[in-house]
């Protein structure tokens, strides 16, 4: 038997304001989209932005569904908007925002896993990292280099 260890680290800013201008600008995005969310059961609302190496950049929020799975959170609609109006554009940064309709969200709200996995393919479909930046409504941000940092076990095209 043996031990395996696994590090990750990320980069905690203070705030909003702390971040470099071209994040704090997509961050402003993915706070201004997510109020379009469509989050009627959960009242949790997301918003992501992508900025792409083409210089576009694409939104998502979350979209609910009575029947749950159906649902799709921002971080997928972004990402998967991405690969189809920019199959080409490899995915540079992502803003992650999340807010409660009943609680105040101050600490950073990181991808749920079936994003993470959704990151993990178009990151090694690229073969270079997103960096992701999450955070709640207020409060830190916190910056991830890799989804690798969030998902350091990934599964991907090469065990299939």
């Amino acid at each position: 038997m043996k031990k395996i260890e696994i590090k990750t680290s990320f980069t905690a800013y203070q705030s909003l304001e702390d971040l470099p201008k071209e994040v704090s600008t997509l961050m402003q995005q993915a706070i201004q989209i997510r109020k379009n969310a469509y989050a009627p059961y959960s009242k949790f609302r997301v918003g992501a932005a992508l900025l792409l190496d083409n210089g576009k950049i694409v939104l998502g929020s979350n979209q609910e569904n009575a029947a749950y799975p159906s649902g799709l959170c921002a971080e997928r609609v972004a990402i998967f908007q991405s690969g189809s109006l920019f199959p080409d554009a490899k995915i540079l940064k992502m803003a992650i925002s999340a807010a409660s309709d009943s609680n105040k969200t101050t600490t950073p709200i990181p991808p749920c896993g079936g994003c993470r996995q959704s990151i993990s393919e178009y990151e090694f479909k690229q073969n270079t990292p997103i960096e992701i930046y999450f955070m709640g409504e207020s409060g830190e941000v916190y910056k991830s280099d890799s989804v690798k940092n969030l998902l350091p076990l990934s599964f991907d095209k090469n065990f299939l």
